[in-house]
């Protein structure tokens, strides 16, 4: 079994993807739009090239989502992704990439179980926590 967090926007999906793609590192394995699919005339004409789903893989892992359909989105809350680095220097690139635009709920710092920890929620309204465990001793 294999547990993929599947994340919903409003109508922000394409550019969220685009820029995880980016910050995380990843490769963005589908994003299919609900025009040209059965699900086209379940949605208004104008939501008609929103993101019927997308995925995203970061080397093993995969992110999936897509656009809420208009009138169901709500703003997440009650959890958070999680991202394990074994460098600070990436876990600080990472940080620095999702705070832009979003708002940090901690500033990524070393902490008495990190070299650094840090928690942000980013542009798009997604909740991260950014952890680089300390070296063994």
């Amino acid at each position: 079994m294999k547990v993929n967090p599947y994340l919903f926007f409003n109508g922000q999906c394409e550019a969220a993807f685009k820029f995880y793609e980016q910050c995380l590192g990843g490769k963005i394995e589908a994003m299919t739009i609900h025009a040209g699919t059965p699900a086209e005339e379940q949605v208004p004409p104008e939501w008609r090239n929103k993101i019927l789903h997308a995925r995203l893989t970061v080397g093993q892992d995969v992110l999936m989502g897509s656009d809420a359909p208009p009138g169901r989105y709500e703003a997440p809350k009650g959890f958070s992704i999680a991202l394990n680095f074994k460098s600070p220097a990436e876990a600080e690139r990472v940080f620095d990439a999702l705070k832009e635009k979003g708002t940090v709920q901690m500033p990524l710092q070393q902490t008495f179980w990190a070299a650094r920890f840090g928690m942000v929620v980013d542009q798009f309204g997604i909740p991260w926590m950014v952890n680089c465990e300390q070296a063994a001793a």
